[in-house]
């Protein structure tokens, strides 16, 4: 008798397969973890790869979860993106990146954060006010380049 796979919380993300986002019929399976510590999936189907944290701000990062909560935590007590940078050890081009990516996906950030970390809507309001203002000066130095 096999064992009984273990439920994943996921679904296909590859456009093409007819299992695109759908939860019946899905023929998922693990397949290891990047160098971040994320899980990694394939669709039997279509045999399309891809990570836990598609479509969230972690995808593409090389950081893992702490760290970028680390950087979270130190843009909500202010700090600039290169005193944050001597802290954590990370590139400034790493942080504004991340910056960028908190940007863009402000609403599931903002529930994250605030659920998980305990944080008051006044932190978060302060944080945003810091991302609005690095982000306008990070594409000023870009329009500089």
């Amino acid at each position: 008798m096999t064992r009984p796979r273990s439920i994943i919380p996921v679904t296909c993300q590859n456009i093409q397969c007819r299992y695109y986002l759908k939860e019946k019929g899905k023929d998922i399976i693990k397949h290891g973890k990047n160098r971040a510590g994320h899980q990694l999936y394939k669709c039997l189907h279509c045999s399309h790869f891809f990570s836990e944290t598609i479509l969230t701000p972690l995808y593409r990062k090389h950081l893992s979860e702490k760290e970028i909560i680390q950087i979270s935590k130190l843009l909500v007590e202010k700090n600039g993106i290169r005193s944050i940078e001597r802290i954590t050890g990370h590139h400034r081009d790493t942080i504004g990146r991340l910056l960028e990516d908190m940007a863009e996906h402000a609403e599931q950030v903002n529930k994250t954060l605030l659920c998980n970390l305990n944080l008051t809507q006044y932190e978060m309001d302060e944080l945003w006010t810091t991302v609005k203002k690095n982000h306008t000066s990070i594409t000023s130095i870009q329009g500089l380049v």
